[in-house]
């Protein structure tokens, strides 16, 4: 039974449930943006891309084949999730200098 306490200890002083919360909804806005920057920005952009496909635009250059379509997505979506990180995080702090005061 003392393994269980201690578990029971573990859990709360490193807060092993809350990280585990904040992971899931991590990802859950992961999703979200990604849909967003897929479904709503992108098509906006794609009739400034060659033949109006971005998820396949390509630069060739010789042998190589460099996808900046896909490229794009992904910035425009870590972009947006930066963002919001930095929102909540800067929400949290502030809430955090006013509560200690």
């Amino acid at each position: 039974m003392k393994v269980i306490s201690e578990f029971k200890d573990f859990l709360k002083e490193y807060k092993v449930v809350g990280l585990a919360v904040a992971f899931i909804m991590g990802i859950a806005a992961t999703d979200l943006v990604k849909s967003l920057v897929n479904n709503i920005i992108m098509p906006l952009a794609t009739p400034f891309m060659p033949a109006g496909q971005w998820q396949t635009a390509t630069f060739s250059l010789g042998p190589f084949h460099i996808g900046w379509g896909p490229f794009l997505s992904a910035l425009i979506n870590f972009v947006i999730l930066a963002f919001a990180v930095f929102f909540i995080a800067k929400l949290v702090l502030r809430e955090e200098k006013v509560t200690k005061k």
